[in-house]
């Protein structure tokens, strides 16, 4: 099929009742929206852990699409009223997500299988992975410095929190170098002996390093990114994460990275309960705001003074944000 370029001048119509409006529009030429930035470290990748990597490979759209996006609903006669930051932010503040959807980016990222796992639970991207079924495993694994070992969190059972000592953490290296070690040679060995590739990897460490093509819109992205940047997040993803915001998305969409950055990342999001209790502190009326505390189920008490409870635990760390304390701060906790 011919491409619709726009229409070469043409002799005057013969026919003097012809005029311009009887004659069909053309739609103009558009030009692919680049991101300059983005184009200079496109195929560069940035290290993350001992031996993992993110690049871009391509994409499609920038800012301006962003912008075209939401403006198409409005047609063409709207298009100054206003200007390209002040409606991105206005999309992100108001959730108007669509126009987003407009962007999309490839990436070719060599992460940890363990890491991987979370990764690929967002399930709104399109994935493509290196296939140890077909190929050699990657001779490669994730190994921690002695001074990275994480002890367990006592009140999240999915999450770490501080260090080990030194002296543990050096025979922890010294065990896992030993482990890493030893599993390679024995996957390598069953290669060797004929051990069919798919069956010779069942005992790998998660600590392999895979590879993948992972293609994303932005909206999507952005909210991969809001759950595995924050601070409850794994480490490793949240660092793969950071090098994926800081280092790409500015360079790719930097009004919607800003826009992000204020409404998304950085933003506080009140329940009701949280505002009411806030708006009490506020006017300096603490017994008010325990009363509505615990109308809400928030300072339920055992034995030995108030239970723990999450959702407290959250207001209390948004309150302290604000510069004030929760009334009930120095209750003792069961």
């Amino acid at each position: 099929m011919e491409p619709m370029l726009p229409a070469k001048s043409q002799p005057a119509a013969q026919d003097e009742d012809a005029t311009a409006a009887d004659r069909p529009v053309q739609p103009e030429r558009l030009v692919r929206v680049a991101a300059p930035e983005l184009d200079a470290i496109l195929g560069i990748p940035f290290r993350v852990l001992d031996d993992g990597f993110v690049r871009a490979v391509d994409y499609m759209g920038s800012d301006p699409s962003i912008v075209q996006a939401a403006r198409v609903s409005y047609g063409s006669g709207t298009k100054k009223v206003h200007e390209d930051r002040g409606l991105i932010r206005y999309l992100m503040r108001h959730g108007h997500t669509t126009p987003f959807e407009m962007c999309e980016i490839k990436l070719h990222v060599r992460v940890p299988m363990d890491c991987w796992r979370q990764w690929i639970r967002h399930r709104t991207a399109n994935v493509n992975e290196y296939s140890t079924r077909y190929s050699v495993a990657i001779d490669s694994a994730q190994t921690t410095a002695p001074s990275d070992w994480r002890l367990q969190a006592a009140g999240n059972r999915q999450g770490s929190d501080s260090l080990l000592d030194a002296e543990t953490g050096e025979a922890l290296s010294v065990e896992e170098r030993e482990l890493l070690s030893h599993a390679r040679e024995v996957y390598q060995g069953r290669l060797a002996r004929g051990v069919a590739r798919e069956q010779a990897r069942k005992d790998l460490p998660l600590s392999t390093y895979t590879e993948a093509y992972w293609k994303i819109d932005l909206h999507n992205l952005f909210h991969f990114l809001a759950l595995r940047m924050d601070p409850h997040a794994q480490d490793e993803i949240r660092t793969y994460s950071a090098v994926i915001s800081d280092e790409i998305v500015r360079r790719w969409c930097p009004m919607a990275w800003e826009a992000f950055e204020d409404y998304r990342r950085n933003s506080c999001v009140l329940s009701r309960l949280e505002r009411d209790i806030i708006e009490r502190l506020c006017r300096k009326d603490p017994q008010g705001a325990i009363r509505i505390a615990e109308e809400g189920g928030l300072l339920a008490r055992g034995p030995a003074g108030l239970k723990r409870n999450r959702e407290r635990s959250e207001l209390e760390a948004k309150v302290a944000s604000f510069g004030l304390q929760a009334p009930w701060i120095d209750s003792k906790e069961g």
